[in-house]
């Protein structure tokens, strides 16, 4: 018997030949590449997703970054706020607050709710006085909410629209404060004049209470224009009119109706019947998204009058009728340009 141990060959000379180990290992390797193609094409890698993806991850980055920038900016205003670092004129005039607070509470339902389209604005001065003049409509004034957004952000020197209001706005608790800290104030002869003369935008709704009150089979006729107080401040300020026509501020609230008595008793110039309220409560309060258009004409100058026209009775009338027929003019141009209420 030999001592020797039989070692047993890994690869026995009596096994297959090299090119029929090479012909099964390219038939094995040709099997896989048919499996890994079918398993893609049933199960798509991520190397294969559509674009998309990397846009969701830009729209995530993009959000991230916009929250950091609201929070910087958030923490900015209240470091500015208690340090005082913020200044207020004698109307009470905020212009800090009114940026940073005021209007990007109002530009969602500028920009989203009522899709406000703007027109002539560059018919109002980059600097000095002016008057805006606009009909008013409603229920709510929203149109001069509107109106002070569309000046402040589509005009190129952002000016502030200063609006000259009744004196209930100020008489409410929290609306009046508000009010001042925007820039408004009372609609009388000698606060109209103090801002033109100091070269601010000011902006004034001869028609009232009884254009926003008036019924919804009345929209778009303009209410009478007073006695002309408005074209007498701008004469002696010498700040140009700006007639401001407005479309898409009947619609908000349809008035139907109104309840007198009830309107007495809480001390209101009318409370209205529209055909959500009050019959669905709170919920009838929401404004219907109507299609706006604003558009600011033609200056009409008011430099050019001589001494004393501002006291004269039949010149404000004239002025006044003027400034009244161009903007009832310009809304039924712009009424007939539209064609839908809600889609322009």
């Amino acid at each position: 018997m030999s001592d020797v141990a039989k070692v047993i060959p890994l690869r026995p000379h009596g096994g297959r030949s090299d090119s029929a180990r090479t012909r099964t290992r390219e038939s094995v390797t040709g099997t896989e590449r048919m499996v890994r193609e079918q398993s893609e094409r049933r199960h798509p890698s991520s190397s294969s997703l559509p674009p998309h993806t990397s846009a969701e991850g830009s729209f995530i980055d993009s959000a991230r970054s916009s929250l950091v920038d609201q929070i910087a900016s958030a923490a900015e205003f209240l470091r500015r706020r208690v340090a005082g670092d913020y200044e207020v004129d004698e109307f009470g005039f905020d212009p800090h607050f009114a940026d940073n607070i005021v209007m990007p509470m109002l530009r969602p339902l500028f920009e989203k709710w009522f899709r406000v389209e703007v027109s002539g604005i560059e018919n109002i001065p980059l600097t000095g006085g002016a008057l805006v003049v606009a009909n008013h409509a409603g229920v709510i004034p929203l149109d001069g909410l509107m109106t002070s957004v569309a000046v402040h952000d589509h005009h190129p020197a952002h000016r502030p629209l200063r609006m000259l209001a009744a004196d209930m706005a100020f008489e409410m608790p929290v609306v009046g404060g508000l009010a001042r800290k925007a820039g408004h104030t009372l609609a009388c002869n000698p606060d109209a004049e103090r801002l033109l003369s100091e070269g601010e935008v000011a902006a004034v709704f001869p028609e009232g209470f009884k254009g926003i009150g008036k019924p919804f089979s009345e929209r778009y006729k303009l209410q009478r224009f007073g006695r002309g107080g408005f074209v007498s401040a701008a004469m002696r300020s010498g700040a140009p009119i700006i007639p401001c026509s407005i479309v898409g501020s009947e619609e908000i609230y349809p008035k139907i109706g109104d309840l007198t008595t009830l309107a007495r008793v809480l001390g209101l110039p009318y409370f209205p019947v529209t055909p959500l309220f009050p019959h669905l409560g709170p919920l009838g309060l929401v404004p219907l998204p109507s299609k706006w258009h604003i558009e600011f004409g033609t200056p009409i100058v008011t430099d050019t009058y001589g001494p004393g026209a501002e006291e004269d009775p039949m010149v404000l009338f004239e002025v006044t009728d003027h400034v009244r027929e161009t903007i009832q003019q310009t809304l039924y141009r712009l009424l007939a340009k539209r064609r839908n209420i809600f889609l322009g």
